[in-house]
């Protein structure tokens, strides 16, 4: 006679893998197809924050610009969006619009775009290495205020429960 007991282990074993495979906590790189590169559509825009045109409107602006004031020789620019995502082997097609009047620049550690001012700029770039990335302005007036950083998820990262847009966007709870 066998004791039921016995089989506990089998038995709860099968039940914890069933129960994790339904509530998406095991991820394996042979649970789905392999992850295909895209080309993605990112656009990027140049935003003023606080800059010296703005004196006019917000008149507290006058002392953080005058000589030894907290913006001092400064303009608080930022790009929007600031965090980018993509998957490592992926082509961004970046559309960079600058609105302003003052020249920035796109520049990433093995990257860099010159964004003259009241243009748009196409430029594209490979996602060759899975990672975190910041990018800045390279104008000294500008750092460090606009920066960003751009995530290389692995392949394997979004064949579970989180997907990208072709826009570089998290997509929650989407599925691939």
């Amino acid at each position: 006679m066998r004791r039921w007991w016995s089989h506990c282990g089998s038995v709860s074993s099968l039940i914890a893998a069933s129960f994790a495979t339904l509530m998406g906590c095991t991820r394996s790189e042979s649970n789905g197809p392999p992850y295909t590169p895209r080309v993605r559509e990112i656009t990027v825009t140049t935003v003023p924050l606080l800059v010296q045109e703005q004196q006019k409107v917000f008149p507290f602006l006058k002392s953080a610009f005058a000589k030894g004031g907290v913006l001092d020789g400064k303009e608080v620019y930022a790009f929007s969006p600031s965090t980018l995502v993509v998957v490592e082997g992926d082509t961004v097609h970046f559309t960079f619009i600058n609105p302003e009047d003052d020249v920035h620049s796109f520049v990433l550690p093995d990257f860099a775009v010159s964004l003259p001012a009241s243009q748009t700029t196409h430029a594209t770039y490979v996602a060759t290495h899975a990672g975190v990335f910041p990018f800045v302005c390279a104008i000294p007036s500008h750092l460090p205020m606009m920066s960003g950083q751009l995530v290389v998820l692995r392949p394997g990262a979004v064949t579970g429960r989180a997907a990208l847009s072709p826009s570089g966007a998290v997509a929650s709870g989407a599925t691939k």
